[in-house]
């Protein structure tokens, strides 16, 4: 009898230490809304509709950028893009969010670009301004939002 006390004592006693250590974890900061779209003039290379997904961790965060504006022009392998896609912050400045995170390409796909990375504050509000996709460091693409992000910015 004894052992069956000791082994619910040692059983309730670990149950109370996850329960403690899930209690004082970290939580995960939740970014609004998690995908935005805007309206991209890229020059020659297009103009249309891109998607942005951001993700958060603390003070960690990415976005990736998916659009029809940009089609590649060449077979892109993946990681071959270097991007950075500049964001007003809080209405008044900007911050940026950089990355060679590409995946594979086929030639005439939309282009995506990312996990873009970048760094956060709670209560940072975000919204796409630029693009620059510099591709095989020769090929360079700038493109312009010319609406404001929908549903709105970001919100960390």
């Amino acid at each position: 009898m004894r052992r069956i006390k000791l082994g619910i004592g040692t059983a309730m006693g670990a149950a109370a230490l996850a329960a403690g250590a899930l209690a004082l974890a970290p939580s995960a900061v939740a970014v609004t809304p998690t995908t935005a779209t805007i309206t991209a003039e890229c020059g020659t290379f297009g103009s249309g509709l891109a998607t942005l997904t951001a993700t958060q961790n603390g003070t960690a965060a990415t976005i990736t950028l998916s659009s029809g504006a940009i089609k590649a022009p060449i077979d892109v392998p993946a990681g071959a893009v270097a991007s950075t896609l500049t964001l007003s912050k809080n209405g008044s400045g900007t911050t940026t969010f950089t990355g060679n995170a590409n995946p594979a390409i086929k030639t005439g796909s939309d282009v995506t670009t990312g996990p873009l990375k970048g760094t956060v504050a709670a209560g940072d509000k975000l919204e796409a301004k630029s693009l620059k996709l510099v591709i095989f460091g020769l090929i360079t693409v700038n493109c312009t939002a010319t609406s404001a992000q929908s549903p709105g910015p970001f919100t960390f």
